[in-house]
Parts: structure tokens; C-alpha cells; sequence
């Protein structure tokens, strides 16, 4: 592990976010924190939003929303769909409310998209119907090329083998997203963990959802909505169809849950590492000792 190097406290913040990967301890360490500085929860993850989807989301128990407000939590219902635009809209309204209120606000998550919506001030591209998507989608690539040239849309800077990114250059009109600088009063940090500790923490975890009773609510949750709607293709859910067809054991969609978290760990490590706005922590305590020194100045 590498030594965590602090930089220099220099503003006072008003707001602080807590990153990292599925496991890593980051909702404990929200949690400590906000009980100690007044602090709220604002939940950056795009399956918690979802009603109902609680075990197999790893969302906040009752008795912790209870001790600690929360936010962005059972927004939607399952079939309703859910976004980052959304997101970032209903997230910067909370984090106003809770600074009116004169208390801290906590984006907690791994969602990288959805944290860097919020800090980074993403502007999104307007969305396109299923039906137009669609449509793009049944193209070849070289069908695609052949069509953004002629609604004179370059490609220059767009990987022309990747088809989804060129679908996205075309529903854009050849507009892109927009980026700001790190939100002023913002403080990002990131917990990291050893990748073989990572394992057997999300092993603990799966097994304690198990243990919580996550065959039933998906069980529930299937007969309910069926298969296809977005929060039933989630980690935790789409793992068990196969069980409940008779076609897998209860340890093959365990072991199944288990690979699909650590590969979501390894994509969320892939896309925070990239921030350099983030100052990293080996452990929820060396960052909660961090962070008792800041927010006490």
C-alpha cells in the first residue's frame, strides 16, 4: 500500500464526498462522520434510487436512516428508469437544502459518473428515444461512419472501432458533454483497499445479504416486475433468473454475485484512480482521522 501524501487545506468545505469502490467501507465511514459534524447522506449509487431493491443494493438500513438523514434513497420506482442528468439534479438540490439548513452535506458512492455529474458540473447531452437508439444500433459501424459524414459530424476525436461512442457523437449532432473545475468547497475522498481484502470484504458482504434474506426479495421482486426492467439486471438480482429456472445452484449464483462485485470493484477502481482531485486512504480510519482534523479547524 502506498502512504496516503495530505495536500494542503486551504478553503473551507461545504461539501465533502466519500469515494471507492462496492465494499470498501465507505457508508460506516459516512455514517461516523455525519453523526460527528452534523452531516446528511446524499447516496451516489444508480441502483439505491430504485423502491423496493434494498437487500442486493447494500442500501442504508432503517436504523441508519433513522440515526442519520438521508438522501436520493427509494426515488423512483422500478419501471420508471433512472440517469445521471437526473441524478445530478435531484443531488444538487439536496446539497443546497442541507446547506440552507447550516449542515454538511455527503455524497457517498460508486458511482463515478454520478459524483463527477455533481462536482465537475457535468453538461450532458440531450437524450434520444429507445426507438431512435434502436434504429442506430441495428447499423454496422462502417454504416454509422457513413452517416455521421454525411450530417457533417466529425469523428476526429472519437474511437470509430468503439460503436457505442459513435452512436453517442451522432445523437449529440457532434456536440459534447461539458466539463467545469472541481466545485469550489468540495473535498473528495477515496477509500482503497489491498484487491485480495477487497475480495473477502465483498464475500462477507454477500454472504450477509444472503444471510438477510436476498433470494426472497428477489424472488418478490421477479414475480413483481419480471426480468427486464433496469434495476432487475442489477449485481445481485440478474445473477439469480437462472437459479430460479432451475438451470443453477444456490452456490453457483452465490459464487456468481460474488465475481460480478469484484469486476464492478475493478471498474469503479479504474475510473476513480484517473481523479487527481481525490486524496486517498488506506482504511475508513485513517481517513476518518483526516477528516476529524479538518472539519474540527
Amino acid at each position: 500500500m502506498k502512504t496516503a501524501s495530505y495536500k494542503p487545506i486551504t478553503i473551507n468545505y461545504k461539501l465533502l464526498v466519500i469515494a471507492g469502490e462496492t465494499a470498501s467501507g465507505k457508508t460506516d465511514l459516512a455514517l461516523k462522520i455525519a453523526k460527528a459534524y452534523r452531516g446528511e447522506i446524499i447516496s451516489a449509487d444508480s441502483w439505491t434510487v430504485y423502491s423496493g431493491f434494498d437487500i442486493g443494493t447494500a442500501k442504508s438500513t432503517t436504523t441508519q436512516q433513522k440515526a442519520v438523514k438521508h438522501h436520493l434513497l427509494d426515488v423512483r420506482e422500478a419501471n420508471m428508469g433512472f440517469n445521471a442528468p437526473m441524478f445530478k439534479e435531484l443531488a444538487n438540490k439536496a446539497i443546497a437544502d442541507i446547506q440552507k439548513r447550516g449542515n454538511l452535506p455527503i455524497l457517498v458512492g460508486g458511482s463515478g459518473l454520478y459524483i463527477d455529474s455533481v462536482v465537475y458540473d457535468y453538461g450532458f447531452l440531450p437524450d434520444v428515444s429507445k426507438v431512435e437508439r434502436d434504429r442506430l444500433n441495428s447499423l454496422t459501424i462502417a454504416q454509422l461512419i457513413d452517416f455521421a459524414k454525411k450530417l457533417n459530424i466529425s469523428l476526429d476525436d472519437i474511437d470509430t472501432r468503439n460503436k457505442r461512442r459513435i452512436i453517442r457523437a451522432i445523437e449529440g449532432g457532434g456536440a459534447k458533454p461539458t466539463k467545469s473545475k472541481l466545485r469550489l468547497g468540495s473535498l473528495i475522498i477515496g477509500l482503497r483497499t489491498d484487491k485480495g481484502q477487497l475480495k473477502k470484504q465483498i464475500e462477507r458482504r454477500v454472504d450477509k445479504m444472503l444471510a438477510a434474506g436476498l433470494e426472497q426479495e428477489v424472488k418478490k421482486l421477479s414475480e413483481r416486475f419480471g426480468w427486464d426492467i433496469e434495476p432487475m439486471k442489477g449485481i445481485g438480482y440478474q445473477q439469480w433468473r437462472e437459479y430460479f429456472e432451475g438451470k443453477q445452484t444456490w452456490e453457483q449464483t452465490r459464487q456468481r454475485i460474488i465475481s460480478a462485485t469484484v469486476q464492478l470493484a475493478k471498474r469503479q477502481r479504474t475510473w476513480l484512480k484517473r481523479n487527481p482531485d481525490i486524496q486517498w486512504f488506506d482504511s475508513p480510519n485513517e481517513a476518518y482521522n483526516f477528516l476529524k482534523s479538518v472539519l474540527s479547524k
